[in-house]
């Protein structure tokens, strides 16, 4: 970013790296939501003893990712028992609790008789990522509620807690924000919309509903499967993806995977652009990316689709703007990572990596690295880190073409949370705690 058009290119439209320094990891996946940090000298061998600069228990259950701005780190987390829903934030030099903030009573979830499957435990009661800036900071509980607080009294500025959809495994959805709006998407079995919030109150400024039509019985008969008396109606209208604002050609676009369609918005008022229908590939959770002029969308569901689009269209543009997919070992859960010449992708069973072209969708290589990875991995001038859920983070060289793997370290822990960057440390949440990793 040495260039100073980028730079003001940057300043004028990135959705949320507008007025704050890449220092502040202030989203899911970074200040940009790319996963990338512009730090050059990241810690590469540590574990439960070796260059932890703090370890920090965090009450109750949560897989949002940890967020920073300046020396406070913020998560959220759920306690079933006590019917809790909680912010906190934590001192990123000495890791102390500063905060401990009750934002919402529990709610009882609203549910669906004919869904026999009801999932809540598959994920936690705080699993969307928060977003913070300079004065606010933004939690959101999906249907349970979301709130902004003032960021350094902690005091509740507003909730909206009438945004109730039915989502059998729980919201996964995590909130952005630009200069003026929050932004989130609710996709549930009953309802599906994306929404747009005015920050200083919470009122709406738009709602688009967005019932993806789909002949599903044919999806699943063409995937091999019966038709649906299965006991979870409408499985295929959830999804769980984070949006992402990206400018083309001077215009913003809010890209919104939903359950069977990727929309694109107009973020001023919420009127469609275009979209890419991908039937089978609901339960959509990584969020897309925007580099090289094309869109890369990732899927799960029936089928894990990897699909590079050009947002240049208009209207349904699935049989003419889609440069090129895949469905080879697809990430299906964990965000992938773009960079210039590649883009890296992990299996969420078994930790297969692949680097491929980006602009072609060519496979460059692959390796395996083991582990299931639900947590999004995060790169490093030249280094990618991937977390497992059986505590182990592998970090592999992966400048000049190379695919080394450097580090395997492991930890009494299991990662679901996407890690942090603050400086030249590394912010982990496992289910447990949180830790500040740094030489």
């Amino acid at each position: 970013m040495n260039n100073s058009i980028l730079l003001l290119a940057i300043f004028f439209f990135s959705p949320v790296a507008y007025a704050q320094p890449a220092t502040h990891w202030n989203q899911f996946r970074g200040p940009e939501g790319t996963g990338i940090s512009s730090s050059s000298d990241l810690p590469v061998e540590f574990d439960e003893t070796t260059n932890i600069r703090w370890k920090t228990p965090i009450h109750a259950s949560g897989w949002s990712s940890p967020v920073v701005w300046e020396d406070e780190i913020w998560v959220t987390s759920g306690d079933n028992e006590r019917g809790e829903l909680r912010a906190y934030c934590i001192n990123l030099k000495n890791g102390r609790v500063v905060k401990d903030i009750l934002v919402f009573d529990m709610i009882s979830r609203p549910l669906d008789p004919a869904y026999k499957y009801d999932s809540p435990h598959l994920n936690s009661p705080a699993t969307p990522t928060a977003v913070v800036e300079q004065d606010h900071v933004f939690v959101s509980f999906g249907s349970q509620g979301i709130a902004c607080m003032n960021r350094k009294t902690g005091k509740k500025l507003w909730e909206r807690r009438d945004l109730r959809i039915y989502q059998p495994v729980r919201q996964g959805s995590s909130p952005i924000v630009d200069q003026n709006n929050l932004y989130v998407a609710f996709d549930g079995t009953d309802q599906q919309f994306f929404i747009a919030l005015n920050k200083e109150n919470g009122e709406t400024v738009w709602k688009s509903d967005r019932n993806i039509d789909t002949n599903w019985e044919k999806t699943l008969s063409a995937a091999g499967f019966s038709s649906g008396k299965g006991g979870k109606p409408n499985d295929n209208k959830k999804s769980f993806a984070t949006a992402t604002l990206i400018n083309v050609d001077g215009k913003r676009q809010l890209i919104a995977p939903a359950a069977e369609a990727t929309i694109a918005y107009d973020p001023r008022n919420g009127d469609e652009l275009w979209r890419v229908m991908h039937p089978g590939g609901f339960n959509v959770s990584a969020r897309p990316l925007y580099a090289h002029g094309l869109v890369y969308v990732f899927t799960s569901g029936l089928t894990g689709y990897l699909m590079a689009i050009d947002p240049g269209g208009k209207g349904d543009v699935t049989k003419t703007h889609i440069a090129w997919s895949t469905t080879k070992s697809t990430p299906h859960i964990p965000s992938p990572v773009v960079t210039n010449d590649a883009l890296f992708l992990v299996t969420s069973k078994g930790g297969i990596v692949r680097c491929l072209n980006p602009r072609t969708g060519e496979q460059q290589w692959v390796m395996r690295i083991g582990g299931d990875h639900w947590a999004s991995p995060i790169y490093s001038d030249g280094t990618m880190y991937f977390s497992s859920k059986q505590g182990v983070i592998s970090v592999l060289n992966v400048s000049d073409g190379k695919h080394d793997l450097i580090a395997r370290n492991e930890f009494d822990a299991s990662f679901i949370a996407s890690p942090a960057v603050a400086g030249n440390s590394i912010i982990l949440r496992s289910t447990t705690h949180l830790y500040r990793i740094g030489d």
